[in-house]
């Protein structure tokens, strides 16, 4: 099962609804864990070091930063890119089946634009 830390873009509801459909899934988000407000070079870096992979709305900066963390060799567990305008009950869906179904090697070094 997945590890999963969920960037401040993201909305609580999905955060929310995954709790609530998978008690035992691992999922922190950034406000939980003291990353407030922090650069994504190191919110990347920290999930990087929990082996937790990304969940985020945000497609520039993001994905940006890490794509160059592959490309410097550095750690990347994987980043998950929901859609703005996807509804909060598909992406649930989505993010159920990706974290029950695959083992977190799977997505080492992968950005993934959801639907998936």
């Amino acid at each position: 099962m997945l590890r999963l830390l969920s960037d401040e873009d993201v909305p609580g509801s999905i955060v929310r609804g995954l709790r609530q459909r998978q008690p035992m899934l691992e999922i922190v988000r950034v406000q939980e864990v003291g990353l407030t407000q922090t650069p994504d070079p190191d919110v990347l870096a920290w999930a990087a070091g929990e082996g937790r992979q990304i969940l985020t709305r945000d497609r520039n900066t993001m994905t940006r930063y890490a794509y160059e963390r592959i490309r410097q060799g550095q750690s990347m567990p994987g980043l998950f890119v929901i859609p703005e305008d996807m509804p909060i009950g598909q992406a649930i869906l989505e993010l159920e089946l990706l974290a029950l179904a695959s083992e977190p090697d799977e997505w080492h070094d992968r950005v993934v634009f959801l639907p998936f």
